[in-house]
């Protein structure tokens, strides 16, 4: 892999993915908004795993943040070999009666920044013939909740048709679908999961070592956990009458949480 940028690398998944890929002596490019987190952190995976941890402080829903990683991406400077793009955000409101300016934030992070940073990253990776995308999704691209579910069916989608046109290239393309994981995401949302049972939920360091395991053998879906790879299979199966319904329970639930 050589190089690995990782994008919301200061927190949750992110940072599980900076710290095992610097681990495995992987030189991380860090990006985030939040400076003084890259910062602390970088000289953390220096001084631990003995690697170059570069820093790149980037707001993904500004179009000039966006182009400043996607021409980090497109350097052959150290070049990157493998782009993890996670960053995300929560955003806790119902459509209609929402922020539509938060919505179009999250359309900025989730979708429009993998595409463009996928495009910047493939495109180099091509021609070095060899390289990876890993983009982050969610069971939820499954289901009928709300813009987060919309997002993620968006990039699941997407890397699916990205594997297909990669295919010979020596590059591929992998979505990781986890369900709900153990990180700061929820609360840094502000979303109230404490009706879900502790079932439902995942450890970080599982889900980001299940994801590079299937990075590494070339793996376009990667699902962690037994649990909802059979439940992403009934979803699949089940009529979109009852996935819609399910989601309406969903939305109750957390209104009743709230």
């Amino acid at each position: 892999m050589g190089t690995a940028l990782v994008t919301g690398a200061s927190a949750g998944l992110g940072l599980e993915f900076a710290w095992q890929l610097a681990t495995a002596r992987h030189d991380v490019v860090l990006v985030a908004r939040d400076e003084e987190r890259l910062t602390r952190l970088a000289e953390q995976l220096r001084a631990a795993a003995g690697v170059r941890a570069e820093v790149l402080v980037a707001d993904l829903s500004d179009r000039a943040g966006m182009e400043r990683v996607a021409d980090r991406l497109r350097s052959d400077e150290n070049p990157v070999g493998l782009l993890v793009n996670n960053a995300g955000l929560g955003l806790n409101q119902r459509f209609v009666e929402g922020d539509l300016a938060r919505e179009e934030d999250a359309l900025e992070v989730m979708v429009r920044a993998v595409l463009v940073l996928s495009h910047a990253a493939a495109g180099a990776m091509v021609e070095r013939g060899r390289g990876a995308v890993l983009n982050v999704a969610s069971v939820a691209a499954l289901l009928a909740s709300g813009t987060y579910s919309a997002h993620k069916a968006w990039v699941r989608s997407f890397t699916e048709g990205l594997a297909v046109e990669l295919r010979g290239t020596g590059v591929t393309a992998t979505a990781l679908c986890p369900g709900f994981v153990h990180t700061e995401f929820h609360e840094r949302g502000r979303i109230d999961v404490s009706a879900y049972p502790e079932i439902a939920w995942l450890n970080a360091e599982d889900v980001v070592a299940t994801a590079l395991a299937d990075v590494r053998r070339g793996a376009v879906i990667s699902t962690p956990s037994l649990r909802y790879q059979l439940a992403s299979g009934v979803v699949r199966l089940a009529p979109r009458s009852a996935v819609r319904a399910f989601g309406r329970y969903r939305k109750a639930l957390e209104g009743g949480a709230q």
